[in-house]
């Protein structure tokens, strides 16, 4: 039975479910697509711009740029988990858009470095606008369900366009040269996304409140102590550090955006030293985010299935193995399958951990709770920006590598010990999947 409620003004009836909303539910998963092309853009051509083109040498300042995205976004996150929750959702979204367009214009004709450096500060803003808000968007409209398999579209759709892009760049940077054809995409990106964002994409907060007004307490009384009272510092002292399952879900999150941050910044001058072109070098650095998107088609909706733990301890070790192969060789065909992998282990993680997020989180504070989140999530490009080029200054990149592989491995010992199963599928829902085969 559904979730049926009146909006404030009475015109409009309030549905929770997937196949209730699936028009605008298939609209946001359009708009994360173009948020992912965004970031896209920049995967293949931005390390080998930074050395061929500015001259930069020490991988520390090479990784500037990701450093500078990394905090912006982490900050962006938390701010719009507040400011979707007091303005709405869609406010948030339009001007996460309009922070964008400038972007692939300043990166085109960027004279110096510190204008990427400034662009990308820009594009963290931008990305933590709208990214953030097109997940707290989907999570309202599905409801507790189908919250995995929603994160599973919503995360496939925006990597899925990052990898499209990263291979697009390549070859076009290998056709026409590092600018300003890789950044044309970027222009009509940042178009298409406001246009929508602001003609199309409807307002969803009601469907939290709705959610709120039938919340129901879990069976087991874990969540008992989470009541919806909770003030903006008690939901980030829960999510940071207090509550298991979130806080474990927090620092897991950073760790694998660690990892994301050292392969976005180091992998295309490791290929590139080892002399690929740039056209393998975008195949390398597309194969990644294409497994990591299409594999969340499916691992999303195998969490509400099966759980979310396991699934996540199994991705952060699986992406540890796959580290260290790429840093223990040095041939094409062997750093293909490590890219396929740690796509794969990167799936079995990044929705399931959003999905915990949203099981535990209660919906009057949800939102606050996925930008406490994605604070610490996208707080792990700047820590792995800074460790990554420190370490590879100092010892070498493949150092650096083996480095960042032993702390995610760390990280899914951590979820193994202290996190429990946060997956609480309601009998009657239960009952009735089971009925419908």
């Amino acid at each position: 039975m559904s979730q049926v409620a009146q909006n404030n003004s009475g015109d409009r009836r309030i549905e929770l479910g997937l196949a209730q909303n699936a028009a605008q539910f298939t609209l946001l998963i359009v708009v994360n697509a173009l948020v992912g092309g965004m970031l896209g853009q920049e995967r293949t051509v931005l390390p080998l711009l930074g050395e061929q083109e500015f001259g930069i040498r020490a991988y520390t300042a090479g990784l500037s740029f990701i450093l500078a995205f990394g905090l912006a976004k982490a900050a962006t996150n938390y701010f719009a988990g507040t400011w979707s929750d007091r303005f709405g959702r869609k406010p948030v979204l339009v001007a996460g858009w309009l922070v964008a367009v400038p972007v692939p214009l300043m990166l085109i004709w960027a004279p110096s470095w510190s204008w990427v450096i400034v662009a990308n500060v820009l594009l963290g803003i931008s990305q933590g606008l709208t990214w953030s808000t097109t997940v707290v968007m989907k999570i309202d409209l599905v409801g507790p369900v189908r919250r995995g398999l929603a994160m599973g579209l919503n995360e496939a759709a925006g990597y899925g366009a990052v990898a499209l892009t990263a291979l697009a760049t390549g070859y076009l940077a290998q056709a026409y040269g590092l600018r300003p054809a890789p950044f044309l995409l970027g222009i009509a990106f940042a178009a298409l996304g406001l246009g929508l964002s602001s003609m199309a994409v409807k307002e969803t907060r009601e469907h939290a409140r709705l959610e709120a007004a039938t919340h129901a307490a879990r069976v087991d009384g874990r969540h008992d102590h989470l009541h919806d009272k909770l003030t903006n510092r008690e939901v980030f002292t829960q999510t940071s550090f207090r509550e298991p399952a979130l806080s474990s879900a927090s620092q897991a999150g950073l760790v694998n955006n660690l990892n994301d941050g050292l392969a976005w910044g180091l992998f295309p001058i490791l290929f590139a030293a080892a002399g690929l072109s740039v056209g393998r070098i975008g195949v390398l650095a597309a194969l990644y985010p294409a497994v990591w998107g299409l594999g969340q088609l499916v691992t999303g909706a195998l969490s509400d299935r099966y759980g979310r733990k396991w699934m996540i301890v199994a991705g952060m070790w699986l992406q540890a193995f796959a580290l260290g192969l790429i840093a223990y060789t040095d041939t094409f065909a062997i750093w293909a399958v490590a890219a396929v992998l740690i796509g794969a282990g990167t799936a079995l993680v990044y929705p399931t951990l959003l999905a915990a997020i949203g099981d535990v989180a209660h919906p009057v504070w949800r939102a606050r709770a996925v930008g406490t989140y994605r604070l610490w999530r996208d707080g792990g490009f700047a820590v792995g920006a800074l460790i990554a080029g420190i370490v590879a200054d100092a010892l070498g990149i493949r150092a650096a590598i083996w480095t960042v592989a032993a702390l995610t491995a760390a990280s899914g010992l951590i979820v193994a010990l202290r996190m429990y199963e946060t997956h609480h599928r309601p009998a009657t829902a239960a009952r009735k999947e089971t009925s419908h085969g």
